[in-house]
């Protein structure tokens, strides 16, 4: 780095950037209502980059930045869609990488993410289909009436968190990678 720059506004402007895009794609991903998984993922890869610098407090301030800048574009309109992402998705790269830094047993930062997950699974259940007034199938609806609704996602939902999980971890990988190699 130059004279002029120190390494807290390389991750103040590197997280601001982060933020910009993370809450951009966000936002345009559910105002649109059929790019939501796409404003969530390209919003999980920007949050990603402050994290590959070790820059633990600024990936922090860019999640919270995130969702704040995603309401204030225009997500309140849909805000039981951004819920997930501000439960969830958005901060779950950041505890990976705490989880990493502090060698916690990762059977046991497993156990504790899948039922983060799964609340947050819950959550948007009631969130989408309670709050936001959308209509199950009525085939559906009846399957997962009462009890069935938990079983499914503590069951389902544990499973399919497995397979999130590496993957999240193999994409902040590849993030990693990517970073050093522009830095080069």
């Amino acid at each position: 780095m130059g004279k002029n720059r120190t390494p807290r506004t390389f991750e103040i402007a590197l997280s601001g950037i982060c933020c910009a895009v993370a809450a951009g794609a966000l936002a345009l991903g559910l105002l649109s209502g059929y790019l939501t998984a796409t404003g969530y993922l390209i919003g999980i890869v920007a949050l990603m980059v402050p994290l590959s610098k070790q820059l633990y407090r600024g990936a922090f301030l860019a999640y919270v930045g995130t969702v704040i800048l995603a309401i204030v574009l225009g997500a309140v309109v849909r805000f039981w869609d951004l819920v997930p992402f501000a439960m969830f998705f958005g901060i779950h790269p950041l505890v990976n990488a705490l989880q990493l830094k502090y060698r916690i047993n990762k059977w046991l930062a497993y156990a504790v993410k899948a039922l983060w997950f799964d609340g947050t699974l819950i959550a948007a259940y009631f969130l989408i289909y309670v709050v936001g007034g959308i209509v199950l199938p009525e085939p559906v609806a009846a399957f997962i009436a009462g009890w069935r609704l938990y079983v499914i996602i503590f069951t389902a939902g544990t499973a399919v968190f497995l397979l999130y999980d590496y993957l999240i971890f193999s994409l902040q990988t590849g993030v990693n990678k990517l970073v050093y190699r522009i830095k080069k």
